[in-house]
Formats: structure tokens, C-alpha cells, sequence
């Protein structure tokens, strides 16, 4: 957006992460009062963000291409709007900035509806599709995993808990303990709704216990944490006790891709207590599944799983309760 210009007043994304943590419906309008009314919606209840575009008599909404950004007509105080929305709560934050850019064009330069949103959508597919940045899921995910590896750090130490961490370095699963080895998965959804990637994510190493770790996230406004400030802190715990397992954090990260010079003002919250599950135990594919004579087929298996109401283990080897983030 264009900083300071009186045509388009703009909504800051650390205001709507606020009104949204407070569960708040709120309307801003951004066009004030021109030709077409453009306003930006948080629905009650904060179940999500929207943008209203008026609409002529005979003027229809554009066509998103994007399979999660849906466009649709509504009737809004009597006039005709189109409707930008998303039903991807972890996707918020960029949906948030794409919306502010559709805004924009139409409010300051002038763009029609459809030119604003088909400019918009070239611009950020180039961005999105940069190898090098990490995408709004993989930041949730690694949320999940320092808040577990904050756990086994304090009962095990920075250096034993930095050294099991071994997801990041291309092993099977997320942490492998002494006895047992743990898979994290973390979801921003009010399901527990995980996606598994390969028949061997879910499938313990011979001898060896797999626990399956679900964590869910809400969005924390102002009592949140971005995910830089929980990396600074593991990093600033870690060398207090251990130089070595500093580098080994840090070793890591880069492997996961994070780079402190990306954007991240995301503030997250522990939504549930998590839920700890026996392998074995869930919905699951393995790969003495599959059919001996196409197993070496085929090449890649990624699938949902679905462990809302699951009823926990006891016997889960790291204490999990009251689980935070860094």
C-alpha cells in the first residue's frame, strides 16, 4: 500500500490479528465513500477475513484462480458486492497483504475490479513460488517442533534435545529419542486434520516405538509469538547451557530454510492440549500396504489424516501437558 496516502487509509495486519484473537466482526472501509465501495470485513466470531468490492447492476465478480482464494457475488445492506475470501486460516497473514494489494490498485490507481485482482495474483505467484521462502504451513509446522524440543530440553538438556531433533536434517521422523522416535504435526485448523507425506512418515524404524505428537495453534495477537522471537529464544536458552547445541540449532534451521531477514509478524498461541498417539494406533499407511508387486511404482504417497476426538496415550515418553511455545 502506498504509506501515508489519505486515498487508502489501509488496516494493519497487527490490528486484524488483534480483532481476530478478540473473536471481534469488524468492517473497515477502505474507499472513502468513492466509486466502487471497497471495504475489508473480519467476520465474528473471527472465523475470517474478507474483502467487499461493489458491484454494477450487470457487472459479475471475477474468477479466482487460485484454489484458495474463493470470489463470489453477495448481498450486502441491499448492493451488490463481490466477496474475497479464504477458508485457509493458516494462509491469513499473506491473505491478508494480497487483499490489501486488491485494495489498493482499485482505490489509488484507478484499476477496475477484475484488472486489480488479475495483476495481483501475477505478482504474488511469482513471489510465492520463490524456492527460498518458507511457506505459511512449514512456519506453523516448525512452531510445533521447537515448542516440543523446548520440552525435551528441559528434561533432558539443550544438547541431547538439540541432537534428537533430526527431522530438519532429512530423517524419517521429527525427534528420535532413546527408545523411541516422535512425529510432529501442527495445524492451525480447529480439526485435527494432519497431511502425511510418504508411506514412511507414520511407520516405525525396526525396534523402535513411533508416537505420533498433534499440536494445534490459534492466532495469539499481541500475546502470540512470531516465530522469530521463539527461534531467539531457543537460540538464547541453548547458549546459556551449551555453545554446541547452539550451532546445532542453527545448523537445523538452515536446513529447514528459515532466514531472519524474511517477514514474520505472525503471532501464534497454543489453541488445545496436545494429543499423543501410538502409531500403530491411527489411520495410517505403511508400506507393507502396498502391493508387493507395485511398491517400487509408485513414487509418491501424501495423504490426510483426520485424529480430531482421538482419546490420548499415557504412556506418551515426553510430558506434553500445558505445552507453549518458546
Amino acid at each position: 500500500m502506498s504509506p501515508g496516502d489519505p486515498r487508502f487509509p489501509g488496516v494493519a495486519w497487527s490490528t486484524i490479528e488483534e480483532r481476530l484473537a478478540e473473536g471481534m466482526g469488524v468492517r473497515y472501509p477502505l474507499s472513502s465513500g468513492a466509486r466502487p465501495d471497497v471495504q475489508y470485513q473480519i467476520e465474528g466470531g473471527g472465523d475470517g477475513i474478507s474483502l467487499l468490492v461493489g458491484l454494477e447492476r450487470t457487472q459479475q465478480p471475477p474468477r479466482s484462480p487460485l484454489a484458495a482464494v474463493r470470489v463470489e457475488p453477495v448481498s450486502h445492506e441491499g448492493r451488490r458486492m463481490a466477496r474475497f475470501s479464504t477458508t485457509r486460516p493458516e494462509l491469513w497473514r499473506d491473505f491478508h497483504d494480497l487483499l490489501m494489494a486488491v485494495a489498493e490498485r482499485i482505490v489509488v490507481h484507478g484499476c477496475t475490479l477484475e484488472r486489480a485482482f488479475d495483476l495481483t495474483v501475477h505478482a504474488w505467484s511469482a513471489l510465492l513460488n520463490r524456492p527460498h521462502a518458507l511457506g505459511a504451513q512449514r512456519r506453523i509446522g516448525i512452531h510445533g517442533e521447537l515448542a516440543v524440543l523446548q520440552r525435551l530440553a528441559e528434561r533432558d538438556g539443550w544438547a541431547a534435545a538439540s541432537a534428537a531433533w533430526v527431522g530438519p536434517h532429512g530423517e524419517e521422523h521429527d525427534f528420535a529419542l532413546a527408545h523411541c522416535d516422535l512425529e510432529v504435526k501442527t495445524t492451525a485448523s480447529e480439526r485435527r486434520c494432519h497431511t502425511i507425506d510418504g508411506v514412511g512418515q507414520l511407520q516405525e524404524a525396526p525396534g523402535r516405538r513411533l508416537w505420533f505428537v498433534s499440536v494445534q495453534l490459534t492466532r495469539g495477537g499481541r500475546g502470540g509469538r512470531t516465530l522469530s522471537e521463539s527461534i531467539e529464544a531457543i537460540r538464547e536458552a541453548a547458549a546459556a547451557s551449551d555453545l554446541r547445541a547452539t550451532q546445532q540449532l542453527d545448523d537445523a534451521l538452515a536446513s529447514l530454510g528459515w532466514n531472519p531477514d524474511q517477514p514474520d509478524d505472525e503471532r501464534w498461541t497454543v489453541r488445545s492440549e496436545p494429543l499423543a498417539l501410538h502409531a500403530e494406533a491411527m489411520p495410517r499407511l505403511t508400506l507393507d500396504m502396498l502391493p508387493t508387486t507395485q511398491s517400487g511404482r509408485i513414487a509418491t504417497v501424501i495423504y490426510d489424516v483426520d485424529v480430531t476426538g482421538a482419546q490420548p496415550e499415557t504412556d506418551c515418553p515426553v510430558d506434553l501437558a500445558a505445552l507453549r511455545l518458546p
